[in-house]
């Protein structure tokens, strides 16, 4: 995934047809952080907790419903992949690389999860096996992609375009 062009409003890449086909598959991963992974808090007290924890997480979960559809809908979107002899020409508005940031560092996210949180806890990372290695693959993949897209949103911002 190359950029190719920085605009104030668009950022255009060309997109091989494999790194196309894995960003589509890293996409339609999301999402993969529990959704019961974030908590109200740790260690303060909080009136009715079971209550708000619930509330948190009806609320997270309606906006990754609502994530999903983007997902699909910008996957199957006419023209938004445009071949040419590379592989595909795809262009994304700024706004559009920010969600595509927190979508791709939701997949990592969780997928470092299922892998036990192994930096934390290094001692838990279990041996590789077919399910451990599609979870260290997935981490990689969506730190290629998060690499590419915080490249191409600095870009902007070190041109002093927003």
């Amino acid at each position: 995934m190359k950029r190719i062009r920085s605009g104030p409003q668009r950022v255009q890449f060309e997109i091989s047809q494999d790194e196309k086909n894995l960003l589509a598959h890293l996409l339609r991963l999301y999402p993969l952080v529990p959704a019961n992974h974030q908590r109200l808090s740790q260690g303060r007290q909080i009136p009715d907790r079971e209550e708000n924890q619930q509330l948190l997480e009806d609320s997270l979960n309606a906006q990754r419903q609502e994530n999903r559809k983007h997902v699909e809908a910008m996957l199957n979107e006419q023209g938004r992949f445009v071949e040419c002899p590379a592989g595909s020409r795809v262009s994304f508005s700024r706004s559009e690389i920010e969600w595509l940031l927190q979508v791709c560092n939701d997949v990592r996210v969780g997928s470092w999860l299922a892998l036990g949180s192994p930096a934390q806890h290094p001692e838990i990372l279990p041996g590789v096996d077919p399910q451990t290695a599609q979870h260290i693959v997935i981490m990689e993949v969506a730190a290629f992609f998060e690499m590419q897209l915080l490249s191409a949103a600095s870009s902007g911002r070190q041109s002093g375009h927003a």
